[in-house]
């Protein structure tokens, strides 16, 4: 690759689903805890009005390519779809990908990750520590069957000629790589399954919020390169955060992080460096739609700051053999993380990404 390879997470929670009616009531999705968000101190940006796409029904094939087209008017070059398989062919939130896929369209570049983790319905506490959680969906790891289960309800995406590859080889995501229990077998049956079925290998690629700190451990299990965010736990963990989350407490609002002072952190020396860790491009965080003062937040995220931010990592991957570099996210609405226009800033952040991809080419 001469030049940067964007790929930016998707999330497909934007439609109705039979479970979400029963867990969070009628016609629930993401859009609902977005519609609702309030602002929770002044100067707090809420709620996030969606502009263009308006708040959009993901079983509308037309949103779709609307979608992909200000992808690629943005520079990124594919979509990483979260998949949900929870074990024992349980999936959740599946239609989406699955139109994308048996439709053909939108004709744009795609990979998976699998987003292993249990859902549930969280309850908090005053200095916002969780004291209860209500399970609604568990991840499970069934063995073998299920292993070769989840790669055969996958063929077709990765025999797909949209499906993205690294050195010829399918780019694949684990969310939660340490969390599977035998994650260096699922790896090495399916590199097996892809060899018997025709396909080449697969990249595999861990996401890390710890990448910094687990690196070491996670690519031990034969991972080939980690997604390395470096939001939000290497921010919480300084005695900075420390005070913001007592006045938090006392003020009864979210904990807060300048964006302007936190862009440069999120890209560090293994990923400017080293080709086995993957740097992360974040617009925005903001938590608090989904979990109101006991979320945390940037502020003063702006399309300026972010063009710095995508500057001094595109800048940095440029240099590296493997140009790989995510964004989070693409839609991530219900947590202030997104690129798609909103009514506060239009398109300021899909120019900003164009902008800093024509300045590093130059």
């Amino acid at each position: 690759m001469k030049e940067p390879k964007i790929i930016a997470f998707y999330l497909p929670q934007y439609h109705p689903t039979p479970h979400n009616d029963e867990w969070w009531g009628k016609g629930f999705t993401e859009w609902t805890n977005v519609a609702k968000a309030k602002p929770l101190f002044g100067g707090h940006y809420q709620p996030k009005i969606p502009a263009d796409l308006g708040f959009y029904d993901l079983r509308l094939p037309e949103i779709r390519e609307q979608q992909a087209e200000l992808a690629r008017e943005a520079g990124i070059d594919g979509f990483c779809y979260y998949e949900y398989w929870f074990g024992n062919g349980h999936e959740e939130l599946e239609l989406p990908f699955k139109e994308v896929l048996e439709s053909g369209k939108p004709d744009f570049p795609f990979c998976l990750c699998w987003a292993n983790e249990s859902w549930y319905k969280k309850f908090w506490n005053n200095d916002g520590a969780v004291i209860d959680k209500k399970i609604l969906a568990k991840q499970t790891y069934p063995g073998d069957e299920d292993i070769r289960n989840h790669f055969f309800a996958r063929l077709n995406a990765f025999r797909d000629s949209r499906y993205m590859k690294y050195e010829g080889k399918l780019i694949y995501i684990i969310y939660k790589p340490l969390e599977h229990p035998e994650v260096k077998h699922f790896i090495q049956v399916w590199q097996q399954l892809a060899k018997e079925n025709g396909l080449p290998e697969f990249y595999f690629i861990a996401f890390s919020f710890m990448a910094y700190h687990e690196g070491k451990d996670i690519l031990s299990k034969g991972f080939d390169a980690i997604v390395s965010c470096r939001y939000n736990k290497n921010l919480i963990h300084n005695f900075s955060w420390a005070i913001r989350k007592i006045k938090s407490i006392i003020l009864h609002r979210p904990r807060t992080n300048s964006y302007k002072k936190a862009w440069p952190t999120l890209i560090g020396d293994k990923e400017r460096h080293d080709n086995r860790y993957l740097p992360v491009m974040m617009p925005n965080w903001d938590h608090t739609p989904r979990s109101g003062v006991k979320g945390d937040l940037f502020v003063g995220s702006t399309p300026q700051e972010f063009e710095k931010h995508c500057k001094d990592v595109l800048s940095a991957v440029s240099k590296k053999d493997n140009k790989l570099v995510f964004i989070k996210s693409w839609n991530e609405w219900g947590e202030g993380n997104y690129m798609e226009p909103d009514l506060r800033y239009g398109k300021g952040y899909i120019h900003a990404l164009r902008n800093a991809i024509n300045t590093i080419e130059l």
